[in-house]
């Protein structure tokens, strides 16, 4: 399938530049980027539904702590000042 896309004149030049450092023709270098972004952004969906998920499993199970906890346990992990 082909598909116009227009580009900014400074997002052409990078585009332009990754291409010709890799060697490669600009389509199949957007093509690529294009292709990795999506996957990034679906793997990172389900990462964030599968976090949620597993928080409010938890939760109906009884099994979290309060906010309080959470705070301290930050502090202590980071090496940060008690307000």
């Amino acid at each position: 399938m082909s598909i116009v896309v227009t580009l900014s004149p400074e997002l052409e030049a990078l585009l332009r530049d990754k291409a010709m450092r890799q060697g490669q023709d600009m389509s199949l270098v957007a093509s690529e980027l294009l292709a990795h972004v999506l996957q990034w952004e679906n793997q990172d969906l389900e990462e964030a539904i599968n976090g949620i998920q597993h928080g409010l499993d938890d939760f109906e199970t009884g099994s979290f702590r309060s906010f309080q906890a959470f705070v301290e346990e930050q502090h202590h992990k980071h090496n940060l000042e008690a307000d």
